[in-house]
């Protein structure tokens, strides 16, 4: 029985190494090192539009092999790292930084996961704070147990 968890353990975290390997793939690669190197530094702030927590450096998915060919393409053209990234989020919005900017428009994606943990928060306090509040029923008394019982020994004998 252990060897088969074993067995299980082993591939599943075999599966689990295969999809962590980056999904930059030679023949992607430029032969320039510094565009190269360019490259995947933007790719690594770029979102994976399919995976969504993913950069399209490290993803698979076919989309972001797209990606990265634009950005490749972008390079080669001359484009500075800014151009790239704003041609990006022309065609697909802020969305597509890993860190999108700090602007009104994306004042929920910065702050909206703290402001839901503070409600969160409050609502929990407010429920034990109630919880607190809320009396326990009284117990029945010795009269209202002898006439349950003898309530539950008539229904008993039909």
């Amino acid at each position: 029985m252990a060897n088969c968890k074993t067995l299980i353990f082993a591939a599943l975290f075999s599966i689990y190494m295969l999809n962590a390997v980056e999904g930059v793939e030679p023949h992607e690669q430029l032969k320039n090192p510094v565009l190269e190197e360019r490259a995947r530094v933007l790719s690594k702030n770029i979102r994976c539009l399919v995976c969504q927590n993913q950069s399209i450096d490290d993803s698979n998915a076919i989309l972001a092999k797209d990606l990265r060919a634009i950005v490749r393409e972008r390079l080669l053209d001359g484009d500075s790292d800014s151009e790239v990234f704003d041609f990006l989020v022309k065609r697909y919005g802020d969305f597509i930084l890993l860190a999108p900017p700090l602007r009104p428009e994306t004042y929920i994606l910065w702050y909206g996961p703290g402001a839901f943990f503070i409600i969160g928060l409050i609502m929990i306090l407010f429920l034990i704070k109630r919880r607190r509040t809320i009396s326990p029923e009284p117990s029945l008394s010795d009269q209202e147990k002898i006439n349950l019982s003898k309530i539950i020994n008539q229904i008993d004998r039909k």
